[in-house]
């Protein structure tokens, strides 16, 4: 059965199923990752070009690798490099672009919405790498086959997502995501970085981090949002690890085999002391190295599908 996606957009737009088909497409590339030779012709004479309007590291440089191991052509535009920075608009930047016919254009951009519009006015694929505060469908993707991986399963199991809340876009990917897949969500952060009315998305809200990671199966760590706060949210870094950073002492509240996670970057000593980081229970770098099949099977999949619909 094709995969009736033209763009990958957010979450919300995708069902269960097409979550699952996303999954299990991304199972069956991981072990081309493994090879000596890292490289198959599946998408040999597409070109992809990856835009990027904010910095990056892990979001660019593994759909870039996604790209290059299926044999496209890959091209990467920063913000810094582009027209933008000479007045040109984002549409006329992106117009400009599809007049060299890219087959997908993955682009990261601050401003919520940015990749929606331009999926509406361009006739190639557009992924969303991140949009502002609104979703980064890939990461919440990656982060389900990571624990999907480790836990067998992703039905039942209890997540808690611990810091900035209100400003994270991964938090409102995972949502979607892990309501869709059967998973109870719980939310902890300081007042000032939980948006209201989030219940209505699909998740319970603790004030206590201890309250939400108690019997946790996953826990879930966010970076602090400086860059789109405008002001500081905290009194200071020290009192925000004090009572919402997870260390050796209230990790053990969690299930005894429960998961680490951390989207990156990893401000240490803030959201995770380093005995955590670097303990048994982090999959931090296996949710890297899950996102770059993850992404493999996004390009894939709209790549070859006959679209009959945006």
């Amino acid at each position: 059965m094709a995969f009736a996606h033209k763009h990958i957009l957010g979450i919300n737009e995708l069902s269960r199923e097409d979550i699952i088909t996303i999954l299990d497409t991304a199972e069956s590339f991981k072990e081309i990752n493994t090879r000596e030779i890292k490289k198959v012709p599946t998408l040999r004479g597409k070109t992809i070009i990856n835009l990027f309007f904010e910095s990056s590291t892990r979001t660019r440089t593994s759909f870039e690798i996604a790209g290059k191991r299926l044999s496209a052509d890959t091209v990467n535009i920063s913000a810094s490099a582009s027209s933008v920075t000479k007045g040109e608009t984002l549409e006329d930047t992106a117009r400009n672009i599809e007049a060299m016919h890219p087959d997908i254009i993955v682009m990261r951009h601050s401003a919520s919405g940015a990749p929606h519009y331009l999926a509406q006015r361009l006739n190639c694929s557009v992924v969303n790498a991140g949009d502002g505060a609104h979703e980064h469908p890939s990461q919440a993707l990656l982060d389900l086959f990571t624990i999907r991986q480790h836990k067998g399963r992703i039905e039942d199991l209890k997540v808690a997502i611990i810091g900035d809340i209100t400003h994270s876009r991964v938090v409102r990917s995972n949502l979607y995501a892990l309501n869709k897949m059967g998973a109870e969500v719980r939310l902890s952060g300081p007042g000032t970085m939980i948006p209201p009315g989030i219940e209505k998305m699909g998740a319970t809200v603790y004030a206590d981090m201890n309250e939400a990671i108690d019997g946790a199966d996953v826990v879930m760590m966010l970076r602090i949002q400086m860059e789109r706060q405008g002001k500081s949210l905290i009194p200071s870094l020290r009192e925000y690890a004090r009572f919402y950073g997870l260390n050796t002492v209230n990790l053990k509240l969690a299930r005894p085999d429960a998961l680490v996670m951390h989207p990156g970057p990893i401000n240490r000593g803030v959201e995770l002391s380093s005995y955590v980081a670097d303990g048994p229970q982090n999959v931090i770098l296996s949710q890297v190295e899950n996102g770059v099949a993850v992404r493999m099977a996004l390009l894939y999949l709209i790549s070859g599908v006959e679209h009959s619909e945006a």
